[in-house]
């Protein structure tokens, strides 16, 4: 039987808030998929207290005698007790119960028909246990033993992907290879065709420079690099253009001619796609022998237990889930 496995990340932001309310709309029968949710019961009823939703909570024992999603009902898997559980404040005690939920979700997401949904975390929480944890992507590339990963953020618009996650900008140039960018792309281009269905999928690579470098007038990286990428990855028949400027490259006419586009850096590309679809957009880690999707924002620990949480970006990690398995 299909499931998702939903981990709400940071118990003090809204991942909890968010499954509370989903559970109650339409929303959570018509997706015809069970969720299951990671998380200690306590936590989910004083949730549900805090935001004034009557719901029913079913504590599972084994993850594969689940039942369909019915309105007002959350199943639960209890992996591991919550320190504290109020909301709008992070404490460092609990930074083990989310690694714990997050470790348990990718080990039942290496299984058949499983996929795993994951709620906002906090790294600055997490890195208190883990001095070398970056974010969500990294970290599950480890987990799996892969060689290579990629993030992707998509939605009904547009899809970009990062050849670099989460490392400062004075880094990036110096990670920017040959090798990266025909690993990163080759990998884009394979699961374009197997998560998403496209035959033949058109990337836009974006230049690390402006203006892609302006022939070496405003850096090299292009040239030396970028480029013979490109002439390699067109040897293997992937489809891909050479470095654009990253200015001029969402516009409408080549919007319409690109499945993803491959950008250099996280703020080169994500503040693009956000300004488009907040709220509608979806983090999947693509390179993974797993199917991993995630809400695009943060903890919003400002609004954590107000019923303030937009479901939105849930809905849409849960439907791509779905249509991935």
């Amino acid at each position: 039987m299909k499931k998702i496995i939903y981990s709400p990340g940071e118990p003090s932001g809204i991942g909890p808030d968010l499954i509370i309310q989903l559970c109650s709309m339409p929303f959570w029968e018509k997706i015809n998929v069970p969720v299951i949710c990671l998380a200690d019961k306590k936590l989910i009823q004083d949730r549900a207290l805090i935001l004034n939703k009557k719901i029913k909570i079913t504590l599972l024992k084994d993850i594969n005698n689940v039942n369909s999603n019915k309105l007002g009902v959350i199943q639960v898997k209890e992996i591991s007790k919550c320190k504290i559980t109020k909301p709008g404040k992070l404490y460092k005690s609990n930074a083990a119960y989310v690694i714990k939920n997050l470790d348990y979700g990718i080990d039942q997401a290496l299984e058949l028909n499983t996929s795993l949904v994951t709620g906002p975390i906090s790294k600055e929480n997490i890195i208190t246990i883990n001095k070398d944890f970056s974010g969500h992507t990294e970290y599950i590339q480890k987990k799996t033993n892969s060689n290579d990963v990629l993030m992707l953020l998509g939605s009904k618009k547009l899809r970009v992907a990062i050849a670099t996650t989460h490392v400062p900008l004075k880094q990036v140039a110096k990670l920017i290879t040959k090798k990266l960018i025909i690993n990163k792309a080759t990998i884009l281009h394979d699961e374009l065709i197997n998560k998403f269905k496209i035959k033949n999928p058109r990337i836009k690579l974006l230049g690390l420079n402006p203006h892609a470098g302006e022939g070496g007038k405003i850096g090299t990286e292009e040239k030396n690099i970028l480029e013979p990428a490109v002439a390699e990855l067109k040897r293997r028949n992937i489809n891909i253009s050479m470095p654009l400027s990253a200015d001029t490259a969402f516009t409408k006419k080549i919007l319409k001619s690109t499945d993803a586009y491959l950008g250099m850096y996280h703020d080169q590309v994500l503040p693009v796609i956000k300004a488009l679809s907040f709220g509608n957009t979806i983090n999947i880690t693509l390179g993974v022998p797993i199917i991993r999707t995630s809400v695009d924002h943060g903890v919003a620990l400002d609004i954590a237990g107000s019923r303030m949480s937009d479901t939105s970006s849930l809905e849409e990690a849960l439907l791509a889930a779905k249509r991935m398995m």
